[in-house]
């Protein structure tokens, strides 16, 4: 029996973080044999219960070192865990992590992660440090290889795959539908009255209120120019629904509210449900794509444009100079071309999910299994 250890950042409601979890922990138990996995989790009662694997408390420091003492293999990833942007003080968490397996003499693999920036001297070079002692540095754009070049890590050790989250499954549409109805999200008669579905991922904050003034500008000349149907998608719910209550506030109950705490596939599915996706957040582009939904990107982060440019798209402007008449303009524009965009998104996902597999190549290496299973 093999034993792994997957940190990252797991168990806080974040749909994106919970979608990798989830994608991982699928793979690794599909394509590798005889494994035992344990998550470092926020809620480690939630996250056995949700993906069936052990769990212990990533801030219970006697937990932790107990699993990574008895673990064959650390693995760490997938999502944006080391850049001090978000965070000045995560990335130490993640880095201190992955120190304990090396003192261990343990096994350490980077999974398709995105990394960087990383603006601090000290974390920069305690980043350096702790990745050159690792087995397998495997990253999910060229973004992030550049970035490790750029900080001297040997270019031979970097592998660039892809986000796990795009390898999932596509969904049923029925749980989606209902998650809407529960919404009171009125589906009419499509074949009498095809007004659009527009779903919106949306990501901001309060204070920043030149943005959310333009996003309810775009929501309001989408209703009135295309009587489109607007459905509010919060992927982290702590961070998103807070902004995403006041767009609601302000549309008194002529858009929807996804108000649910959706575990991945029923994101996937109130997605599959929509005819178009704004994305904010990444992952919510991520899902667009699995469910075969036209989308359109609006960045907040490099990762977010480097997701789009493997899809051969580019994002429609940043959250810094976002107008709600840009938006407007996108949705006419992709809606007239959504078939060559499905077409393109089909073609380059494949790509992605076939590179994705060389993550489990080289665990199965690591844990002397030379061939994989599926």
């Amino acid at each position: 029996m093999h034993r792994i250890v997957i940190s990252g950042y797991y168990g806080f409601n974040n749909i994106g973080d919970e979608s990798i979890l989830k994608a991982v922990v699928e793979n690794l138990q599909e394509r590798l044999r005889r494994i035992e996995i344990t998550v470092l989790s926020q809620n480690p009662e939630n996250t056995r219960e949700k993906f069936g694997v052990k769990a212990v408390g990533r801030m219970k420091p006697v937990q932790i070192i107990r699993s990574i003492f008895k673990c064959d293999l650390l693995i760490s990833g997938g999502g944006s865990l080391l850049q001090d942007v978000t965070s000045k003080r995560s990335i130490l968490y993640y880095l201190a992590i992955m120190w304990i397996a090396i003192l261990f003499r343990k096994k350490v693999f980077i999974y398709s992660q995105g990394i960087g920036p990383v603006n601090q001297k000290f974390n920069r070079w305690l980043m350096v440090k702790t990745l050159k002692r690792v087995s397998y540095i495997v990253v999910r754009d060229e973004g992030s290889r550049e970035f490790l070049t750029d900080c001297g890590i040997d270019e031979n050790k970097i592998t660039v795959t892809a986000d796990p989250v795009i390898r999932l499954k596509k969904a049923g549409l029925g749980i989606g539908r209902q998650i809407l109805e529960e919404e009171h999200f009125d589906f009419q008669d499509e074949r009498i009255d095809p007004t659009p579905k527009i779903g919106i991922a949306v990501k901001g904050r309060l204070k920043d209120r030149d943005f959310f003034e333009e996003v309810c500008e775009g929501i309001r000349e989408l209703i009135e120019k295309y009587d489109a149907r607007i459905v509010l998608i919060p992927f982290y719910f702590s961070e998103d629904m807070p902004f995403a209550e006041e767009i609601e506030k302000r549309f008194d109950g002529s858009v929807t509210l996804i108000r649910r705490k959706c575990l991945t596939d029923e994101m996937l599915s109130v997605i599959g449900n929509m005819d178009m996706l704004v994305g904010i957040r990444l992952h919510s582009l991520i899902h667009a794509a699995i469910m075969d939904v036209p989308m359109i990107g609006i960045s907040y982060d490099p990762k977010v444009n480097a997701f789009l440019k493997s899809m051969d798209l580019k994002a429609l402007c940043s959250v810094y100079d976002f107008k709600g008449e840009y938006l407007v303009e996108e949705v006419e524009k992709v809606w007239r071309n959504r078939t060559a965009q499905l077409t393109k998104v089909k073609r380059n996902k494949a790509v992605l999910i076939n590179k994705l597999n060389y993550n489990e190549v080289l665990i199965g290496k690591l844990l002397g299994e030379e061939r994989t299973v599926g």
